[in-house]
């Protein structure tokens, strides 16, 4: 990937911009014949996340999708992109889902992080991502996952335990957000800037370190630059047994944990 002069601060404002395409431009471009499924069979419903039944070239897939506004309304009907237990759980069932019919699932990250609310504590909010975390690790189809915005702490996480983790080139991965780094470790959320600079988030950093597998780049091709990766990656997926995805994956992760616990 060529270095761009652009700093990360930058990229978080480029992640965060309200005309950035959002998880229906998505699935307008690279999917036909999509349905949506809602409900956490729960009782209740989050918008937050868009999930269902779509066709990839021929091949049926479960999408998976944070979203966000593109008006104040709109963010706020859908808090600002941050997902409660109903959502994580939402989002589960429909991997489980897939699962069992053997579609691969494909999932979109764009979050400031998990919703903090209280009610979304006492709902089971830390619960709900370690079950999604717990699952996702051995789901026996294949789980592309691309980071399009934000792609912060748990939140995104829940959703990002994938055989194949893409990032767009001014998305941003962090444990949380620059501001709330800034506030924990200085005391002053002014520095977000500087914070950008040691937490190391974007896509060029991050596939350095081999937290991601791949950087897309942002361009009038993207789209087809999404849709030939996808093909590619699912056509490859496909050829292996359920326990031999789930188990690569697994040990993909253990790879980077040990890694990180060995410095």
């Amino acid at each position: 990937m060529e270095k761009q002069n652009i700093t990360a601060y930058e990229r978080v404002l480029l992640a965060r911009s309200k005309d950035r395409a959002g998880i229906f431009d998505y699935i307008d471009a690279l999917f036909t014949d999509f349905i949506e499924l809602k409900g956490d069979r729960l009782g209740k419903e989050d918008g937050s996340i868009v999930g269902g039944i779509a066709m990839f070239h021929d091949i049926p897939v479960t999408i998976v999708g944070q979203r966000k506004g593109k008006t104040t309304e709109e963010n706020i009907k859908y808090n600002f992109g941050m997902t409660s237990p109903e959502g994580y759980r939402k989002a589960l069932r429909l991997m489980k889902q897939a699962e069992k019919f053997k579609r691969p699932v494909i999932t979109f990250i764009d979050t400031p992080g998990a919703y903090p609310g209280l009610e979304a504590e006492s709902n089971g909010q830390s619960t709900a991502i370690a079950e999604n975390i717990a699952a996702m690790s051995s789901l026996e189809t294949p789980v592309i996952s691309i980071i399009t915005g934000e792609g912060s702490s748990g939140g995104a996480l829940a959703l990002g335990v994938a055989d194949k983790v893409w990032m767009l080139e001014n998305a941003v991965y962090s444990i949380l957000s620059p501001e709330g780094f800034a506030s924990i470790l200085w005391k002053d959320s002014a520095r977000a800037s500087e914070a950008c600079d040691v937490m190391k988030i974007t896509a060029e950093e991050l596939l350095e370190f081999g937290l991601i597998d791949g950087v897309i780049p942002e361009n009038e091709n993207m789209m087809e630059t999404i849709d030939g990766m996808l093909l590619a990656a699912i056509k490859k997926l496909q050829k292996l047994k359920g326990p031999a995805i789930a188990k690569n994956r697994y040990e993909k992760f253990r790879r980077i944990d040990g890694a990180y616990v060995g410095k």
